[in-house]
């Protein structure tokens, strides 16, 4: 069983990673080009924002077993939700894919959030 927890424990982890790494990467695509909106640009600084903090919290988090990556990760993560649904509903609403979108970020986030729990409790 300790096995299968490590395992879960680092899927969790590389997965937390990758996003956060996908996160900065659309960030600066968005920043690097062509004139993007005022908004826009706004948006990715908060996106690469909340993909740096998560990977800071995720390394310290996996050196350490303190109990503030936990809040640290649940402060940022909901800022970037907010911020992304307050973008969405900005432009408003028009189809199930939007919808769809919201409902994902917040599935990875909360995967994420899951990651650095695991690895703040693990023996």
């Amino acid at each position: 069983m300790k096995n299968q927890d490590a395992i879960l424990r680092t899927g969790f982890a590389v997965f937390s990673a990758v996003t956060s790494f996908l996160f900065v990467a659309y960030s600066v695509n968005v920043i690097a080009g062509d004139a993007p909106s005022q908004w826009l640009t706004a948006f990715a600084y908060v996106t690469g924002g909340y993909g740096l903090a998560n990977i800071y919290i995720l390394s310290w988090a996996w050196r350490n077993r303190a109990d503030w990556p936990l809040l640290a990760n649940k402060f940022f993560a909901l800022c970037f939700f907010g911020v992304f649904v307050a973008d969405r509903l900005s432009q408003g609403l028009e189809n199930l894919m939007q919808v769809l979108g919201i409902l994902a970020l917040a599935g990875v986030l909360l995967i994420n959030w899951f990651a650095v729990k695991k690895l703040c409790q693990r023996q």
